[in-house]
């Protein structure tokens, strides 16, 4: 038996930063976001000699165990390491002998939610195997407690969620771990459009998002007025986009996303840097009416709205720079898992 499963990565459209702690739980967040057609992968198959193995095929990362109902949590591969001893401790309650392998279609730190989407995916492996009885809030939850808590890795809680539920949704974070998913039924004429219009652009760059989390996390601690204030505006910005998508008042996309990145630049350094303000300058300048990066910031992947056929001369822009166009189609299904016999 095989044991697969398979999740997907997100665009984070507004409200970025307004999931993370201790901005929600003081403020409340809201975050629209959907998901694309790049996505994480795992798969266990069951073992018989008493051996773990994991094996990371996008990095190219092997490592072999006895079986034990704790990993070693010791920087290779470690929320391979803290998911299972998760579901030791809490359902299993015994070692395990398996091989997981996973995959995931961007890189790491690129700004998809890829750490929180694989753990979504590795830990609806484990839910098909062991038929654990996770609903999709219980799914979501546990993966961000175990990325957030277990593994003590800086973030938010929206790529848990947006994994999990899949599609466009409007999302809103408040104190005590509570979510709120909200589905939007977006036509799908809207979001062939807003996927035509919405370049993906990889800036080649990968960022430890982590140092931007936590520099975020300590202007909102030690009240520093105009990080706290772009703040409200990003989560401001969250409505007036799900307004926008709902009204197919796809004109105003742009001019939201730039709103949005003008404020995200204040919430804490090293959100941008020359190259990245010197891109965003040249794709304006080529006809894109806003963009942003995606996920913390620092590098990863940007997107740029580009009404009419305007992402073309965009695009040749983009291409002169050096960096990567990515294809992509919106998604409405989140997490699967299914058996192979």
């Amino acid at each position: 038996m095989i044991y697969r499963s398979k999740a997907p990565l997100r665009l984070g459209l507004a409200g970025g930063g307004s999931d993370v702690s201790p901005y929600s739980d003081i403020y409340g967040g809201a975050i629209l976001n959907a998901t694309i057609n790049k996505y994480a992968y795992a798969s266990i198959e069951p073992r018989a000699d008493g051996k773990i193995v994991l094996n990371s095929e996008d990095t190219d990362t092997h490592i072999e165990f006895e079986s034990t109902d704790a990993l070693p949590i010791n920087g290779r591969l470690d929320l391979c390491k803290g998911i299972y001893n998760r579901v030791v401790k809490d359902y299993a309650g015994k070692a395990l002998s398996f091989t997981l392998t996973t995959y995931v279609e961007a890189p790491p730190g690129s700004g998809l939610g890829t750490s929180s989407t694989l753990a979504t995916a590795i830990l609806g492996a484990f839910a098909e195997w062991l038929k654990l009885p996770l609903g999709e809030y219980d799914m979501a939850h546990l993966a961000y407690e175990i990325e957030r808590i277990d593994l003590n890795m800086a973030g938010g809680k929206q790529d848990q969620y947006a994994a999990t539920f899949g599609g466009v949704n409007y999302m809103e974070f408040y104190a005590d771990d509570k979510v709120i998913v909200n589905p939007l039924r977006i036509k799908s004429k809207v979001l062939n459009e807003l996927a035509h219009n919405l370049v993906l652009y990889y800036t080649g760059t990968s960022r430890v998002s982590a140092k931007i989390i936590e520099a975020q996390q300590q202007n909102v601690k030690t009240k520093k007025t105009k990080s706290v204030e772009a703040m409200h505006n990003i989560k401001k910005q969250a409505t007036t986009m799900k307004e926008a998508l709902l009204r197919e008042e796809l004109d105003n996309i742009g001019k939201i996303l730039d709103f949005g990145w003008q404020q995200k630049k204040q919430m804490a350094e090293n959100i941008t840097n020359p190259e990245l303000d010197n891109l965003y300058e040249i794709v304006r300048a080529a006809g894109a009416t806003g963009g942003k990066i995606s996920g913390a910031g620092g590098g990863g992947f940007m997107f740029f709205y580009c009404p009419g056929n305007t992402r073309f001369k965009v695009i040749r822009e983009l291409e002169k720079l050096g960096g990567d166009i990515k294809r992509y189609q919106f998604v409405t299904q989140g997490l699967q898992t299914w058996t192979v016999k």
